[in-house]
């Protein structure tokens, strides 16, 4: 559980996708920032009510900066972070090499836990561990030589591109992966965003290509670390320094990394129908969005939660399922990253139903950005979004998602302790101007699959 205090304050945080609140009454603990002599950005938030750490260091490594033709290469370095670590010396004992049994039954008994992934913008590690010293040590120490000194195992690497390959075959039979390949290819076009992963991507990624991206990507001076836990800045600084001691120095590893291009907007509609030998029709409808750093994001996520965010209470349910049943559920997001992330509306229905589904979330979509929301919606949104926020700060993890998220996008140190007050002063008209701003629905891609054209 972390620790909370009473002020005159309150919180929000988003990060991949989820959104966490807190009520006028409370605050996080402060968040500390500082950076390493070696260049690394750490964030602390001290919580000390259980013996407890959780760390997550992001570098810009993400799926973005895969070649096209290779996509899924930073997946895969991830990936064989836990497959195995080099032999070597520190101090004077000698290391001996690990593969990924010894890695897991070393985890084990340590009773802590190691977790590599990559996304579209960043390729992370996390490390779970009490904050026991030597248990602490061995933990980060440990951490440290799979981020800096990966086997790279041909042979499992040999292995593990076979199963993934597998299950990306097995993934196309599925209307709603063929849906979601289409149209994030639509959305996208040429961005990296829109890079699809496949088997024959995953065949020209060799082990030389992981061991470049790897010392292209991952170096102290590129890391941010996000930390939450019973630690203070002493003992938070040790750990950054056992972390990250074993990656290159930052001396000719921190060059500028290529600039990555922003997603174009689309310049007109597209509609895809997909034949597809399904029950259900799978529609998605939506753009290019806005990078998470936007200064409409409050407005933006509070008008989302009307329009199709917020469930059983949003505008879309209530068009396409209650007063229709053209679906059980259907739903809106934005999906904010370093660059512009879809705006994407989701739903099922019959295929003999898709194309009225589809006219009705077009025109509920195109009413509320020439509109805006009611009073009343605005008020209900807000008393809800406000309202569920205690649940989702009520241990370190969730908490450190906020933290990494605040480090990621450059936020304020402060900006969970004023959301309150910039969420409360959003107006109708603010909310109409930033959809009106981002959403153009005359523009939008639709795709279909499993529905009649």
């Amino acid at each position: 559980m972390i620790a909370i205090k009473k002020v005159a304050a309150s919180a929000l945080c988003a990060c991949a996708g989820a959104i966490f609140y807190a009520p006028s009454a409370w605050a996080l603990l402060p968040i500390q920032h500082w950076t390493e002599p070696n260049g690394a950005k750490v964030w602390l938030v001290e919580s000390p009510v259980i013996p407890m750490v959780d760390v997550q260091v992001d570098f810009d490594g993400g799926s973005r900066r895969d070649p096209a033709e290779k996509s899924g290469l930073a997946s895969a370095v991830a990936l064989m972070a836990s497959k195995g670590v080099k032999g070597g010396k520190e101090g004077q004992g000698a290391e001996p090499a690990l593969d990924e049994n010894a890695l897991g039954e070393a985890w084990a008994d340590l009773g802590a836990g190691f977790e590599a992934g990559a996304d579209n913008d960043a390729l992370r590690y996390s490390l779970r561990s009490l904050t026991d010293a030597p248990l602490l040590d061995r933990a980060a120490r440990l951490a440290a030589r799979q981020m800096a000194e990966p086997s790279w195992p041909a042979d499992i690497w040999a292995r593990e591109r076979a199963r993934w390959s597998a299950s990306l075959r097995e993934a196309a039979t599925r209307p709603s992966t063929v849906a979601g390949e289409a149209f994030a290819a639509a959305v996208y076009g040429n961005h990296p965003y829109g890079q699809r992963t496949t088997p024959e991507t995953l065949a020209r990624i060799s082990v030389d290509d992981m061991q470049r991206f790897h010392a292209q990507t991952v170096a102290a001076c590129r890391a941010r670390v996000s930390i939450v836990g019973a630690v203070n800045r002493t003992q938070a600084q040790e750990l950054v320094a056992k972390l990250l001691g074993r990656l290159p120095a930052s001396s000719g590893n921190c060059a500028p990394l290529p600039a990555v291009p922003e997603v174009e907007p689309l310049k007109a509609p597209a509609e895809q129908a997909i034949p597809f030998a399904s029950a259900q029709a799978h529609v998605l409808i939506g753009q290019p969005g806005f990078p998470r750093r936007d200064p409409d994001f409050l407005a933006l996520l509070v008008g989302n939660h009307i329009l199709g965010g917020g469930g059983f209470v949003s505008r879309l349910t209530e068009e396409v399922r209650e007063k229709r049943g053209l679906s059980y559920s259907v739903y809106s997001y934005f999906a904010g990253g370093l660059h512009a992330g879809a705006f994407t509306i989701g739903l099922q229905t019959r295929p003999d139903q898709a194309a009225q589904a589809v006219k009705v979330a077009r025109d509920v979509v195109q009413r509320f950005v020439a509109e805006g929301p009611t009073e009343a919606e605005l008020r209900a949104a807000k008393d809800n979004l406000i309202g569920g926020f205690a649940l989702r700060i009520d241990s370190n993890k969730k908490l450190l998602g906020n933290v990494a998220n605040i480090a990621w996008n450059d936020l304020p140190l402060d900006y969970l302790d004023h959301w309150t007050q910039k969420v409360e002063a959003l107006t109708v008209a603010d909310v109409r101007a930033a959809m009106a701003r981002k959403l153009q629905p005359e523009r939008m891609v639709t795709v279909v699959v499993g529905g009649k054209p």
